[in-house]
């Protein structure tokens, strides 16, 4: 394991891994300012939403009017996940930089999320891949439940390496791997990489934590010491999983952030816009978000 990296790149995804489990309703137009705010921070990428039928994430049945209304800032990436040609259609219609497609390394829970097998999943995605791709997009393939699955239990990173394998023989141009139930520990995180990393290069790889255990963050240091530079993250630490009963929300940008200054690592943030931004969706919400850093600046104000 090397040194600590100079530069990291935070995907803030709360907008869409955030929103899409809240029961509260934001108004599209509350999520237009919201992303707007965002992009300011100078965050690099922004999942903005999801392209999937509106009945399976009710919170996200906008993503057209929020994608044609947000305000595009030049070096920021534009993304929203797509489950299939449909959403990929809606999604290029909408303005989409990059795409994101999705899967499981666990078998039952690809199936509770997908409702397909993990092999009748491949051939919905490759199209999905191929089209996107061929439209100039940059594309990105999630891959859930790399460490534990509510269902299954510990995963094997060999299942974790040949999902990884087919979507980047599909052509998507990096890979996040995703802790959905936020269990997983340092060491697991070594052991996974290490094997990650032996057949791909750290530049393909993106890591994707839920803070459910408060483990994220010590996650994040341990994947710096492996040479992983880029991250997901959600400000104010929105989120959770549909399928993954009593997952906490991604570990929030804003405590990212802090520890990334802390550190000395370079990122191009803004860390007061950020808390602007964390500040304006929790208010909407109309409950605490669980970020730390967001709860101190708040108890200063």
């Amino acid at each position: 394991m090397g040194r600590m990296p100079e530069f990291v790149q935070i995907k803030e995804v709360g907008p869409r891994d955030g929103l899409q489990n809240e029961q509260q309703r934001i108004s599209t137009a509350d999520k237009v300012h919201w992303i707007n705010t965002l992009s300011e921070s100078g965050v690099k990428e922004v999942e903005y939403s999801s392209f999937v039928h509106p009945k399976w994430v009710p919170a996200l049945s906008d993503a057209h009017e929020v994608g044609k209304r947000i305000m595009r800032i030049p070096g920021v990436r534009y993304s929203a996940l797509v489950p299939n040609m449909k959403g990929l259609e809606l999604a290029l219609e909408a303005g989409i930089d990059g795409a994101s497609v999705f899967m499981s390394a666990s078998e039952t829970h690809n199936r509770k999320n997908i409702n397909k097998s993990i092999e009748e999943t491949y051939p919905v995605l490759q199209p999905v891949v191929t089209e996107a791709k061929q439209a100039g997009k940059h594309v990105t393939g999630y891959v859930s439940t790399v460490f534990d699955c509510p269902y299954e239990g510990k995963i094997s990173p060999d299942q974790v390496l040949r999902v990884c394998e087919q979507l980047l023989e599909f052509g998507v141009d990096d890979i996040s791997l995703g802790d959905t139930i936020g269990t997983a520990v340092p060491s697991q995180v070594d052991q996974l990489l290490v094997k990650v990393l032996d057949r791909f290069p750290s530049d393909k790889m993106i890591m994707h934590f839920h803070d459910t255990r408060g483990m994220a963050i010590a996650n994040i240091m341990r994947s710096m010491e492996h040479g992983i530079t880029r991250f997901d993250s959600a400000v104010g630490g929105l989120g959770g999983c549909p399928y993954a009963s009593g997952a906490a929300g991604n570990v929030a940008t804003n405590d990212v952030l802090y520890l990334l200054n802390g550190l000395g690592i370079k990122t191009g943030m803004n860390e007061q816009k950020l808390q602007e931004a964390a500040l304006y969706i929790q208010n909407k919400l109309g409950k605490t978000l669980p970020s730390k850093s967001l709860a101190y600046v708040a108890s200063q104000s």
